[in-house]
């Protein structure tokens, strides 16, 4: 039987992308985002926990992420989960885990005067999952009363 490897994230970039480019202009851009779960305790009182992301992203999707996301940004993230290991310079063994993005939509609300896309428009490289991206009519309408967590 074959693996699933899927990620699926809603929440918020922690600070701005920060983008290189590697030999050959390939572009990639890194940024953390937090997802937060909100729930009862046992008290009854509200209670909150934040998890930290460190997503990926690559060529067009990182130029954009560049070009209109910030410190902040509301955003849905879909795509793989990537474990790397090196050796730093004094010779410790370290590993990260990081969240390869293959699809982007911006989940902001759309702000007058400006060009960047909203959720009207799905931003995605989809050359590995074409069927996998938010459908259009839902992405627009999703608020945070829709969201199952």
């Amino acid at each position: 039987m074959r693996g699933v490897n899927r990620v699926m994230l809603i929440g918020n970039l922690g600070r701005e992308p920060d983008i290189q480019y590697l030999e050959g202009n390939i572009a990639v851009a890194k940024f953390p985002l937090a997802t937060t779960e909100t729930y009862k305790d046992k008290n009854g009182t509200l209670a909150s926990q934040t998890e930290w992301h460190t997503i990926v992203l690559w060529r067009g999707l990182a130029e954009l992420a560049q070009k209109y996301l910030h410190k902040g940004s509301l955003v849905y993230i879909e795509g793989r989960i990537k474990t790397r290991n090196w050796e730093d310079k004094d010779k410790n063994r370290r590993s990260c885990t990081e969240i390869l993005g293959d699809n982007l939509v911006m989940l902001d609300k759309r702000k007058e005067h400006t060009e960047a896309p909203t959720t009207d428009n799905i931003v995605a490289d989809t050359t590995t999952f074409p069927d996998m991206s938010f459908d259009r009519g839902l992405a627009g309408n999703i608020t945070k009363d829709d969201l199952p967590f």
